[in-house]
């Protein structure tokens, strides 16, 4: 789960100013946790303590304003009344990497995934991108084999994944859909020789950079075995207490390596 966050942070800067620059800074001033960060921790919560998902989800967004919500969600959590909005967008993907790590078999991490999605993406496209991206971690820290994970998510998911980032990026645009950007994040992970390198790969890719660097970040994190101790530390500084206090307990009750 540290991993999405390190892939949010540094790609926070690159969301709506795309670079082509492989050597870029991976954080500055300006890197901040974003919706994604919120709403992971917001999930990983919900398997640690309980409780359901739309009230999570709400109370972690209102005490954490302003960190890029997409419209339909932000007007979600103001809404009174409950209930999905048929969401295909990428949001679902973005916070489901703590329940790639939380269970210990795939269908109950495609159970999890389904319902951490469709309290708000009940649409097929938004469940089967949050199944996608937590089977992808599950594959990764279980199998250590990114040809079982390229073949499995390929053939339940329908992605194509034999598309390289060089050829997506020809032609690749802002696109903040699950169709649009999962597939695309799990390409950068498997493209990649570790973890800095994954997110260098993801950001560069373009388009929502903080979510494709969060989604590709996870998996990385789950296959490679943890986060370089240089970033780690970047983000724990970017966090607030209430926020680190979920992460570390989680880490601790899945027994995650936080540092490599």
């Amino acid at each position: 789960m540290l991993g999405a966050i390190a892939g949010d942070v540094i790609g926070s800067v690159f969301e709506f100013h795309n670079t082509d620059d492989p050597d870029f800074d991976l954080f500055c001033a300006r890197s901040r946790f974003t919706d994604d960060t919120v709403l992971t921790l917001a999930v990983a919560d919900h398997i640690l303590n309980g409780g359901d998902y739309e009230t999570l989800l709400k109370r972690y967004a209102r005490a954490h304003p302003n960190r890029g919500y997409g419209r339909s969600f932000g007007t979600w959590v103001v809404w009174d009344r409950t209930g999905p909005y048929n969401s295909f967008g990428n949001g679902s993907a973005m916070r489901v990497s703590p329940v790639g790590f939380a269970f210990d078999s795939l269908e109950a991490v495609l159970g999890e995934a389904q319902r951490s999605a469709e309290v708000t993406h009940n649409h097929p496209e938004g469940i089967k991108g949050a199944q996608a991206v937590a089977a992808a971690i599950f594959l990764a820290r279980t199998t250590k084999d990114k040809e079982i994970i390229k073949k499995d998510v390929s053939r339940r998911f329908g992605y194509d994944l034999n598309r390289t980032l060089s050829q997506i990026k020809a032609n690749y645009s802002y696109d903040v859909t699950c169709q649009g950007s999962v597939p695309e994040s799990i390409i950068a992970f498997l493209e990649s020789n570790g973890f800095e390198d994954c997110i260098r790969k993801a950001v560069l890719l373009g388009g929502d950079s903080d979510t494709i660097a969060c989604i590709a970040g996870g998996i990385a994190q789950a296959f490679y075995g943890g986060v370089p101790e240089g970033i780690v530390r970047e983000v724990r500084e970017r966090l607030s207490a209430e926020l680190l206090a979920i992460l570390d307990a989680f880490n601790a009750k899945c027994g995650l390596k936080m540092a490599l």
